[in-house]
């Protein structure tokens, strides 16, 4: 099942990538995630997903850099990412495309 491919833009010509359920992001709930390098472009590319901090931080950053559905399957996890949901900083388009397709973030 692809991805969907938002009206929203995460950045200036780049449409944000919203997953079709939140059910299928399926991404680490605990340990240590290092980003490949299409997402995250410093060296400390590393996240102790134990630290809300780090966990945010991953998060935002996923949700803002990618371009590929596996990266929010292998990378996200839908039930953590309701939890965080308010606290986390994203472009304005992110989050209304995520919001558009998936109402209930709107409460979370």
């Amino acid at each position: 099942m692809p991805a969907i491919t938002s009206a929203y833009l995460a950045r200036p010509g780049r449409p944000a990538v919203v997953a079709r359920t939140l059910a299928e992001l399926t991404g680490p709930t605990r340990g240590l995630v290092e980003l490949p390098v299409r997402l995250m472009w410093s060296s400390e590319r590393a996240f102790d997903l134990g630290d809300p901090d780090d966990l945010l931080w991953m998060y935002e950053n996923v949700l803002r850099e990618t371009t590929r559905i596996d990266d929010l399957r292998d990378l996200i996890d839908g039930r953590t990412l309701r939890r965080v949901w308010r606290r986390l900083n994203l472009p304005r388009g992110v989050r209304l495309a995520w919001e558009s397709r998936h109402r209930d973030l709107r409460t979370a």
